[in-house]
């Protein structure tokens, strides 16, 4: 080989792992964001059953049916 051609072949290498760095670099940003996504949705999951729960046995007792607010 002489020199041009191994000058091109380094070049070509070079490009091919830059790309891939940044193939890589948007992939993890995509799971980044997915994570977060994730972490989102399973707060309101467990947040959301609590909630709903409070609203179905107050529903269910009658609390705060028979607040005298006339004093």
């Amino acid at each position: 080989m002489d020199l041009v051609t191994s000058a091109v072949n380094f070049k070509q290498a070079q490009l091919a792992s830059q790309v891939q760095y940044a193939v890589a670099a948007k992939i993890m940003d995509q799971q980044k964001q997915m994570g977060a996504s994730v972490l989102k949705l399973l707060d309101a999951a467990s947040t959301g059953p609590a909630k709903a729960g409070d609203a179905l046995v107050a529903a269910a007792t009658g609390l705060g049916g028979s607040i005298d607010a006339y004093g």
